[in-house]
């Protein structure tokens, strides 16, 4: 009997550990569950910043000593610490190069009301107001006269025409590009451009739009494609990519296309060369479309942990290529988990991240020895503290929770993580290339998606024209029309196409145009 009781009581024991096992499953499946639904909540209805108060992480940790500088994963200067009152008052201060209308406001009679004599001017006053014309429509008329001579018959003689972007065409340079510019700077869809079209009298169908666009941005991919080879021909650039859905004619849906962005940007380390992003239409994510883009590339990628760049990295011999992976996207995952259930162990992980920020908002704009140096001194010993805290809290959680799929992803690419620690001219994050993306976002929320795969390549010409020149300080809309009636006019060979570069022409142009 005895024999039989241990059996059954070890047969007990055993069941109970099974399920106890199951249960522990079974929560860490739910937890995982619930972190996704939040996710898409939050994604949905949620705020997209990510920013999160230390003192309340502090709070979290029951008491913990005193925070660091405040995490931000946006890699921006310092501010001054002004009034909120005095920060958002408007001085009037307009710009000197906008045109000036006075009105003065005179007396009917300057003699004085008492003694009738002419009162002397002392003094004014001046008050300065911002106003606007609204857009205005007018039609370009060209008038080619005909000669003949009386005498001679040798024909007619006339001036001959000019070249047009759209042969036949109505509108100018200008106009194509305010469309060019209103879509993708400023996420304006081509069907709202003929809406505003049609308010003024102009009856014109998208479609007409979407073949301007074609047109004007196939004489403008040369200017796209010498932008591609400045970023490319960079030894340090930002990598990243977004869906563009694209429309499969016949078929009546759309399929995911990718817009792959390049960045080059080195003014945070007072880099002298100019910053600079680029655009590639794909039709999917697989791996050789980044290693086509990137063929003659040699040197760090900083992106983010798409599998795709390490095997470009792989393929790449003799270490030509390198990957500098990214802070952000590592502490967005644990920002994901802290604001959905609070956990301690994404609190000090938030903690630890935002004190290597609150190191790089104090060195930025300074050259890459002195933010090589700083680094050095402060951030290595954090970071080398952070790896083993990780590695002892993976232990503690559930394998299958977010939390350790977070500190795991971590791990994986711990030495990318670090790379910055030995480059002053490294970013920590590709927050370069991911604030480039945005506009693409904006403009893919209002126009939903591309007609065709050559409407993709067109969103990614025309996408780096624009954002090329804001990043440079040049208007678009100025830059972009001369260069078009430059090209169309042939005043400028294939050779000297760098000529019309954003930066080369901005400082081409006299003072008073810049």
């Amino acid at each position: 009997m005895s024999d039989d009781h241990a059996n059954s009581s070890g047969d007990a024991a055993e069941e109970v550990a099974q399920l106890r096992a199951s249960l522990a499953a079974a929560e860490a499946r739910i937890a995982a569950l619930e972190q996704i639904i939040h996710d898409l909540r939050r994604d949905r209805f949620g705020q997209s910043a990510e920013r999160v108060d230390p003192g309340q992480l502090a709070l979290a940790l029951g008491g913990a000593p005193s925070a660091p500088p405040p995490a931000s994963n946006d890699n921006q200067p310092p501010r001054d610490h002004k009034p909120r009152s005095e920060r958002r008052r408007n001085r009037g201060r307009l710009p000197a190069h906008l045109e000036r209308i006075e009105q003065v406001l005179d007396l009917a009679d300057r003699h004085c009301p008492c003694c009738r004599e002419e009162m002397r001017c002392i003094g004014e006053d001046r008050a300065e107001r911002l106003d606007v014309v609204p857009a205005q429509l007018r039609v370009v008329v060209t008038v080619r006269p005909r000669y003949a001579c009386r005498r001679c018959e040798d024909g007619v003689h006339q001036q001959p025409a000019p070249a047009r972007v759209v042969t036949g065409g109505l509108p100018t340079e200008a106009l194509l590009v305010q469309v060019l510019v209103a879509k993708y700077g400023d996420g304006l869809p081509l069907y709202r451009q003929c809406q505003i079209l049609a308010r003024q009298g102009i009856q014109l169908d998208r479609a007409t739009l979407c073949d301007w666009v074609g047109q004007a941005c196939w004489w403008l991919r040369p200017l796209r494609d010498l932008i591609l080879d400045h970023v490319i021909g960079h030894a340090r650039v930002f990598a990243d990519d977004t869906p563009l859905p694209t429309l499969e004619r016949g078929l009546g849906r759309t399929r995911e296309g990718r817009l792959w962005c390049y960045a080059a940007d080195d003014r945070a380390s007072l880099g002298h060369g100019p910053p600079a992003v680029a655009y590639v239409y794909a039709r999917d994510r697989k791996a050789a479309r980044p290693a086509a883009h990137l063929a003659g590339f040699s040197g760090t990628l900083q992106v983010d942990g798409y599998r795709g760049f390490r095997r470009l990295a792989n393929q790449r011999r003799g270490g030509a290529v390198t990957l500098a992976f990214c802070w952000s996207h590592l502490r967005r995952r644990f920002h994901k988990i802290h604001a959905h259930n609070g956990s301690p162990i994404a609190a000090e992980a938030l903690l630890r991240i935002g004190a290597l920020y609150g190191i790089e908002r104090e060195i930025r704009g300074q050259a890459p020895e002195a933010r090589r140096a700083v680094r050095q001194a402060r951030s290595a010993s954090l970071v080398e503290a952070l790896r083993p805290w990780l590695e002892t809290q993976l232990d503690k959680v559930s394998q299958g929770s977010a939390l350790a799929t977070a500190i795991r992803y971590g791990l994986r690419h711990w030495e990318g993580l670090c790379r910055y620690l030995e480059d002053g001219r490294l970013e920590m994050d590709t927050n370069t290339v991911e604030r480039e993306i945005r506009p693409v976002a904006k403009t893919r929320r209002a126009a939903l998606f591309a007609g065709s795969e050559g409407g993709g390549d067109t969103w990614a010409i025309a996408t780096t024209l624009v954002r090329t020149a804001i990043l440079n300080g040049v208007n678009p809309q100025v830059w972009l029309t001369d260069v078009l009636e430059r090209m169309v006019r042939s005043e400028v060979s294939s050779k000297a196409l760098h000529t019309l570069l954003p930066w080369t022409w901005r400082d081409a142009q006299p003072a008073a145009a810049a």
